[in-house]
């Protein structure tokens, strides 16, 4: 399995974890506050945390590391899925979000691997390198134009021009 696909495979595998306990606090807080289930301190620390615009903790530990508050995470945390999503979907994109990963240093080593195997080459000789560009790409404008069905082609043009 190439370099890339694993670390893919585990960022995936991370963010399916998180999604999971998102989902799973969430409804077991709906669950608690219409009287169903016993709201127990975890899920008072969540609804406080709620209360605070702040990340819960119990998210905060099984997520990436973020000093955003609730609303600016959830955001972030969408853009992140997206950008995941689309890797997934489309493979590699021409530029990719290295913040948005759980390990981004994964990804670095990843893409030593897959250089030092096309060419045969040893991955200790292997250094990264880089060109500071006169862009800046916006996550949420990527976002937007994923939402709104734009091609993976016109985002690239948008991107890169």
């Amino acid at each position: 399995m190439p370099s890339l696909t694993t670390v893919l495979m585990q960022e995936a595998e991370r963010f399916n974890k998180l999604l999971k306990v998102l989902h799973e606090s969430l409804q077991t807080l709906e669950k608690a506050i219409k009287g169903f289930v016993v709201m127990s301190d975890a899920l008072e620390a969540i609804f406080n945390s709620f209360l605070n615009n702040q990340v819960p903790t119990l998210w905060a530990s099984k997520g990436y590391l973020s000093t955003k508050t609730l609303g600016y995470w959830i955001i972030d945390f969408q853009h992140r899925i997206d950008f995941i999503q689309t890797w997934l979907n489309k493979g590699l994109p021409r530029s990719s979000w290295l913040s948005g990963l759980f390990f981004p240093q994964s990804f670095l080593t990843g893409t030593l691997q897959t250089h030092a195997r096309r060419y045969n080459l040893p991955i200790d000789s292997l250094k990264i390198d880089f060109q500071i560009m006169p862009i800046t790409v916006v996550q949420k404008r990527i976002y937007d134009l994923h939402l709104a069905g734009a091609a993976e082609v016109f985002v690239d043009i948008l991107i890169f021009l």
